[in-house]
């Protein structure tokens, strides 16, 4: 395989010349391209989003930010509106010829409160394929996320219930989870995962599946980076490993099927990736969760959670927010705390699914995670 890529529409010519000139040197080509297909008709764009001025999108963006401060005159806030506009289109020499539009508005806001030598970070996000009118939802999570942290919790060292919001999900579990079922990883032999399809691997209540035919989602398509059109593929089904996700060249290799989840760059051939992520909800509420665990932690937000043996499912984080719970209620921040432990094993640990979702980044949808038992140091 060659591979060339230009932002120049006009020098086509050298566009295939390098990539004549970087085949020699590429990995061998087992795949097939796809033929013309019918396309799943997925919504994607809504014009309104286009009428959206940036005076509007000022406006709400400083209206967001005099809410929480004026509730919270002392944290200082960043809010960013934007909207984006997107063609697509990819043609291959087999006859596939696959175009959309998609249009995104995403609106973002953090904040910070300092006190001395205490930096507290909050912040919230939402994603649309249509316009986002109402900001009343972002302004309450900043506000709560506010009230629970505003003071600070002596969190102890040791094992512990802990239960992950989908931004802490999202932010510790997650990666690990999805290299382990990248069909790239299986094939190199680095995945855990690896010949255990049809193997219970978490427990019974976790299930996830990606499904980029989802209408007005940013993450959704009409198909894949290759066009191999858009299908909902399980992932993990009642705890047990449904598929891996492949693209057609490690489809190939690993003789099955793609599953439409190649993903590029303007810089990169084709990869395995998810489309859109969705967890399915359990039953628990979140005063169930915290009134069942009694002490603990709740994870929200953390940084630096690629540390660790990340093919291998381990995760080692700084909590860059998260509260501590104590008889069943959030008692304050916890500060300088750190989880670590192996997603496989904690998605085994699992005492509570929580029955309400919410987007992360415009391409999960996951609920609260309560997990019986994770390693937390504190420094002391």
């Amino acid at each position: 395989m060659g591979f060339s890529s230009t932002t120049n529409s006009s020098e086509r010519d050298a566009l295939v010349e390098r990539a004549l000139e970087a085949a020699p040197f590429g990995a061998l080509a087992h795949l097939d391209f796809p033929a013309a297909s019918a396309y799943p008709p997925v919504e994607v764009y809504d014009p309104q989003v286009e009428e959206v001025s940036m005076e509007a999108m000022e406006h709400m963006g400083q209206g967001l930010i005099d809410a929480v401060r004026a509730a919270w005159p002392q944290v200082l806030c960043e809010g960013r509106v934007s909207r984006s506009l997107v063609r697509m289109e990819l043609l291959n020499s087999r006859g596939c010829q696959a175009s959309y539009r998609k249009a995104t508005f995403n609106i973002h806001i953090e904040g910070v409160l300092i006190e001395d030598t205490d930096m507290l970070f909050v912040s919230e996000s939402q994603s649309s394929c249509h316009p986002i009118a109402d900001i009343t939802l972002l302004k309450e999570s900043v506000l709560l996320q506010l009230e629970r942290a505003s003071r600070i919790a002596k969190v102890p060292t040791r094992t512990m219930p802990v239960v992950f919001t989908p931004h802490g999900l999202a932010g510790v579990l997650l990666g690990p989870l999805l290299s382990g079922l990248n069909g790239k990883m299986v094939l190199r032999g680095t995945s855990p995962l690896a010949g255990r399809l049809g193997e219970r691997v978490a427990d019974e209540r976790i299930s996830l599946w990606d499904d980029p035919t989802q209408p007005f989602v940013p993450g959704s398509r009409i198909c894949d980076d290759e066009g191999v059109p858009s299908r909902v593929t399980p992932l993990l089904k009642d705890g047990v490993a449904a598929n891996f996700l492949y693209d057609l060249q490690t489809a190939a290799q690993a003789g099955a099927l793609t599953t439409a989840s190649a993903e590029r760059s303007l810089g990169s051939l084709p990869s395995p990736a998810p489309g859109v992520l969705y967890f399915a909800p359990g039953d628990a509420s979140w005063e169930d969760m915290l009134s069942d665990m009694g002490e603990g932690l709740v994870v929200e937000r953390l940084l630096g959670a690629g540390q660790g043996n990340t093919l291998g499912g381990d995760f080692n984080a700084n909590v860059l927010l998260g509260y501590y719970v104590e008889k069943g209620r959030v008692v304050g921040r916890a500060k300088d705390v750190m989880v670590s432990g192996n997603v496989y094993q904690v998605l085994n640990t699992i005492a509570g699914v929580g029955k309400e979702t919410h987007w992360v980044w415009g391409f999960l949808n996951a609920p609260h995670l309560y997990c019986s038992g994770v390693a937390v140091a504190a420094k002391r």
